[in-house]
């Protein structure tokens, strides 16, 4: 089970948990990841469709088409050799 909330932190730099029933008691483990330096979960799905118009608009963004061809694949050679090499292989 994974708990996740976003949390201000006060000047005080003090934070009081309340850790929701569905948790089973016993010994945890806490992560903490400032939202600066990781990705900020979106909460809605309209903030998600917001969060991914923003990152298709940036002009830095490298197209995953820069990868096409680069690589044998994980069987070595032609995908589609390979596909016809193992449809062969039936009745």
């Amino acid at each position: 089970m994974t708990v996740t909330q976003t949390v201000d932190i006060p000047a005080s730099r003090r934070l009081v948990i309340d850790v929701p029933r569905e948790v089973p008691a016993g010994r945890a483990v806490l992560s903490y990841t400032p939202a600066s330096a990781g990705v900020v979960p979106a909460r809605t799905a309209a903030e998600a469709l917001y969060l991914a118009a923003e990152r298709a608009a940036d002009p830095g963004r490298k197209p995953v088409s820069r990868h096409f061809g680069r690589r044998a694949g994980i069987f070595g050679g032609d995908g589609v050799a390979y596909q016809r090499a193992i449809r062969d292989e039936w009745d």
